[in-house]
């Protein structure tokens, strides 16, 4: 039998801003924005959860909700950072790490109670780690299986530890929302509601094949984890398989929509140098470059090119972007949000013709330079001349959703 924790941090993104301005300890507050802005929450403190903020809401929403929050727009860079520190203490703790998010890990601890103990001993050593390293918290949940160690890490917080012993998870698991377990969103809990499954406990009591009949590989998948088990979804990989992130992309959008092309391209060549630097940072490199373009009525297009050379250059991914742009954008029409995303890794390149080999070298030193000038004096130190008119600071509910976590050292 194995043992494993789930190690979340608690009000990451908050917490993170409390150590740059301590005033902030104790008051509601939300990461994201402005109220008056668009955008949605990418995180609210505990005092501010309490009014109902939560992620994902819209900032204007949430300033209905809670007027007194404090509203700030948050520092991606910072979190990153302080993930790093996070994954140092975790691999140093055990070489089995997941990490599942930028602030949240799978650990496989079995086979460690001569080092460390037993399981909930093991625990308040990692939680105490964890405070010296970062001066944050997390909380932390044990144990058979990922998923109800997840579900614990959730029951602990804040600040606190669970362990489930082997045995117990059904009893654990049954007087529990069905929105609890992991994968099961509005629309399944709405349909698991209309056939009267409230509690994890009703799901555990119905027959496998109703439940397959009725929601397919899913069903099964639910039927398993209702009773504890470790189904679908991010379960299926070993911890450890740590493939890296699938993509990358950055996000733009506009406080007024535009229909202006020069600051509409400049937005991209600043996206392009954003995703392009966060390519260096994995030491990936990407064949395929996708546009996103939503306009003002919120039609939405994404369209892609695949290159028989893939790129990690921020003067590459743009001259992709851009053509992208001019060949689907509709003149004149109104532009609410731009977005680059890369995917598709390769090795990179060690034969390329002369001509494009000499300039591939020169461009590839010149990125590594700006890169070394931005670490630095920060992202706006250096960039594309392209991009000079859309300087704009990378706003967190914008890299929310493809912030990948930080890759294992060495």
């Amino acid at each position: 039998m194995r043992t494993y924790f789930h190690l979340d941090m608690d009000a990451f993104f908050v917490s993170v801003e409390e150590l740059f301005d301590p005033s902030l300890k104790g008051k509601p507050v939300v990461v994201g924005g402005r109220p008056n802005e668009r955008g949605v929450v990418a995180a609210a403190s505990y005092a501010a959860r309490k009014f109902g903020v939560h992620s994902a809401m819209p900032l204007r929403t949430a300033y209905k909700m809670c007027p007194q929050a404090i509203f700030v727009d948050g520092h991606p860079e910072r979190y990153r950072d302080c993930s790093r520190k996070v994954r140092e203490v975790l691999d140093g703790f055990t070489p089995l790490v997941e990490m599942a998010s930028i602030d949240e890990a799978y650990l496989d601890i079995t086979g460690t109670e001569r080092l460390y103990g037993p399981p909930l001993r093991a625990a308040h050593i990692l939680h105490n780690r964890v405070k010296a390293a970062t001066n944050l918290n997390c909380s932390i949940g044990i144990a058979a299986s990922r998923m109800v160690a997840k579900i614990c890490s959730d029951q602990a917080k804040p600040n606190g530890i669970l362990w489930i012993i082997p045995g117990r998870e059904a009893a654990f698991l049954a007087p529990l929302d069905v929105r609890k377990v992991p994968g099961v969103g509005k629309v399944t809990e709405r349909n698991l509601h209309a056939l009267g499954i409230r509690k994890v406990g009703d799901l555990a009591k119905l027959d496998d094949d109703f439940l397959e009949q009725r929601f397919g590989k899913w069903g099964m998948a639910l039927a398993g984890k209702a009773r504890g088990l470790d189904a679908g979804g991010w379960y299926d990989t070993a911890i450890g398989e740590d493939e890296g992130p699938k993509s990358i992309s950055h996000e733009h959008t506009f406080g007024e929509d535009t229909a202006d092309q020069a600051v509409l391209e400049s937005t991209l060549a600043r996206l392009c140098e954003m995703v392009g630097r966060r390519l260096r940072e994995q030491e990936l490199e990407a064949r395929t470059i996708q546009l996103k373009l939503r306009y003002t009525d919120f039609t939405t297009i994404t369209r892609a090119h695949s290159s028989p050379r893939a790129t990690q250059l921020d003067t590459e991914l743009y001259d992709e972007i851009r053509a992208l742009f001019r060949k689907n954008w509709k003149p004149g029409a109104t532009v609410r949000l731009l977005g680059v995303h890369a995917s598709s890794w390769s090795e990179p390149e060690t034969q390329l013709g002369l001509l494009d080999d000499a300039r591939h070298d020169r461009w590839r030193q010149t990125m590594a330079a700006a890169d070394r000038l931005r670490d630095k004096f920060g992202d706006s130190a250096v960039g594309l001349a392209s991009g000079l008119n859309a300087r704009f600071r990378e706003r967190t509910h914008d890299a929310l959703p493809d912030m990948d976590p930080p890759k294992k050292a060495g």
